[in-house]
């Protein structure tokens, strides 16, 4: 009995681990077959492509623009060249030389808070779903940062149960401090906000 075709969510956990395996090592073998190497990270994507050795930047036709990206040797067919996934920030996106052997080429996000599914839009995705971002634990960052962070993630989890958010309970809790503090004060037509 073949488990391709089955909804994902009735398989047992045992099941999805094998599914996910299959996914995980297709899409390395996808990634391995492609003429270039990446990484990437909220806000960046590392693109290495390794070149003849002894290459060196005036051998090189690279092009980056907003939404494309072509790499190549002057006077041959490029190494990799398409749309880009998402857009780029030109300005900030650089490339260089590694031992004549590699071209580095540094992308900056436009939007800083996706992850990219390819380089290329032409070739094969991978499931950004997966992505463990090696500073998502809250435990790493410092204090401040942490609170800043757990405080939105629970003004958005309140605002989608359509509950107040912290700052409008930090009101309510000192509008009834003050009440009751001052309970001669008629409050009934107050209208707070």
């Amino acid at each position: 009995m073949s488990t391709d075709n089955e909804d994902y969510s009735t398989l047992t956990p045992e099941q999805r681990e094998v599914r996910d395996k299959e996914a995980r090592l297709r899409e390395q073998q996808e990634q391995a077959a492609l003429p270039y190497s990446w990484t990437q990270e909220l806000g960046e994507v590392d693109v290495t492509v390794p070149v003849p050795q002894g290459t060196r930047g005036k051998d090189l036709a690279i092009i980056i623009d907003k939404k494309k990206l072509s790499v190549g040797l002057k006077g041959h067919e490029p190494i990799m060249s398409g749309e880009l996934c998402k857009e780029v920030k030109v300005e900030d996106s650089t490339w260089t030389v590694q031992d004549n052997k590699a071209v580095l080429i540094h992308l900056e996000k436009i939007n800083q808070q996706t992850w990219w599914e390819n380089v290329l839009t032409h070739h094969p995705k991978i499931d950004t779903k997966k992505i463990e971002p090696e500073n998502s634990k809250l435990g790493d960052l410092d204090s401040e940062t942490r609170g800043m962070v757990e405080k939105m993630m629970f003004d958005n989890q309140q605002k989608q149960l359509g509950r107040p958010t912290s700052d409008e309970l930090k009101k309510m809790e000192a509008l009834k401090k003050f009440q009751a503090a001052h309970p001669e004060l008629d409050f009934s037509k107050a209208k707070i906000s």
